[in-house]
């Protein structure tokens, strides 16, 4: 087993490996790799003959590629969980994309994604069915003194009977990922038409806008008792949202104006973010998601005037890897958090992404499952 850069080993130098590869769906038009085989490894091949070492870097482990006569480098990950992977090339120390990819946006810059074809993988496939559309929208912020931009999904038939107006949805990426995640890695339209066609979930409108936000990290680690995010950290994109971004959707689109016909959900820091702004506006949101971003607990619905009043639900979702190995910061037991919740009176949803962890299959599912909880009551 050859020893990589940096003390990584290649975790595939002995293992059997199925070769059975394809294409992936997230290769570029006209290449042939990267390549995804039945048990989920991922295959790359660049041409770099100056180069020293070359690794496949995914899922937080590199692997090393082998180089034959010409100077091409080929070589496969061990087996990826289903779903949608960010991933990069490390190129005798530096890190680029797959020149063989299509390019996303996460962990902070563009770089190359790959797709594990999934068991459940029709609910956001691409279908003979009515179609809604996924806009782009430039705005103006007079909170921040500047252009923004967002994608807005409005379900089929909209253009149709002008006379129809519609609850919304302000959905949130991640960190390090943009208002790009979810219409791209997230399949948003896909999945809202699939349920929509097949009676599950009614249509409605969905903004997705970008959340990022910037504060300096501190350079150690919280001491204990200290918790990060700091304090008052969402408020920046708070105010966006509603002196901005709502106004703005209500104002362009055919929306219900209304905080019983309005709903804001997340993954990850855009789950964070969900809790936060929620909480501190029980009167503009009825409806809550929080997808690997924590929980609410019972304490915050007491120290939330009118929360109680006005939600309609809360739902609160993980990918089963994630409650095996749960990260510092999100509180406690979010199973029991939601358990109680439900037991207080609220309408309150818990939901597993089976074998997958703090990943785009788990927030996929997520939304697949909350999208026909909303706007029923």
């Amino acid at each position: 087993m050859a020893l990589a850069a940096f003390g990584f080993m290649s975790l595939t130098s002995y293992a059997q490996v199925v070769e059975d590869f394809k294409t992936s769906s997230t290769t570029q038009t006209g290449k042939e790799y990267p390549m995804v085989n039945s048990e989920g490894r991922v295959r790359v091949q660049v041409a770099a003959p100056e180069a020293h070492f070359v690794q496949i870097d995914i899922g937080a482990v590199k692997y090393d590629l082998v180089k034959d006569e010409n100077g091409v480098w080929t070589g496969e990950s061990a087996p990826q969980d289903e779903g949608f992977h960010y991933y990069q090339l490390n190129i005798d120390g530096a890190s680029v994309p797959d020149p063989g990819s299509l390019y996303y946006y996460g962990a902070s810059r563009w770089g190359s994604g790959i797709e594990i074809p999934a068991h459940d993988q029709d609910f956001y496939a691409l279908k003979n069915v009515p179609h809604g559309q996924v806009r782009e929208i430039y705005y103006f912020s007079e909170t921040n003194k500047t252009m923004r931009h967002c994608f807005v999904y409005t379900p089929p038939g909209y253009d149709t009977d002008l006379s129809k107006r519609y609850p919304v949805l302000y959905l949130q990426h991640g960190g390090g990922e943009n208002e790009y995640g979810w219409p791209s890695q997230g399949r948003t339209g896909l999945i809202m038409d699939n349920l929509i066609d097949e009676g599950k979930a009614l249509p409605f409108i969905i903004v997705m806008d970008n959340g990022s936000w910037t504060m300096e990290r501190p350079r150690q680690r919280p001491a204990q008792g200290e918790s990060w995010p700091p304090r008052n950290w969402a408020e920046g994109f708070m105010n966006t949202l509603i002196k901005d971004i709502i106004p703005m959707t209500d104002k362009s689109f055919r929306t219900i104006a209304d905080g019983k016909h309005r709903a804001m959900a997340g993954l990850s820091m855009g789950g964070m973010q969900t809790k936060a702004i929620t909480l501190a506006n029980p009167d503009v949101f009825s409806y809550v998601g929080i997808f690997s971003g924590g929980s609410i607990t019972v304490e915050d619905v007491q120290n939330t005037p009118g929360f109680r009043d006005n939600n309609k639900l809360v739902f609160v979702s993980f990918g089963s890897r994630e409650l095996e190995n749960r990260r510092p910061g999100f509180g406690g037991d979010p199973r029991e958090e939601t358990e109680k919740l439900k037991e207080s009176g609220l309408n309150a949803h818990f939901y597993v992404s089976p074998d997958t962890a703090h990943e785009w299959q788990s927030w996929r599912r997520s939304l697949y499952q909350f999208a026909p909880l909303l706007f029923k009551d």
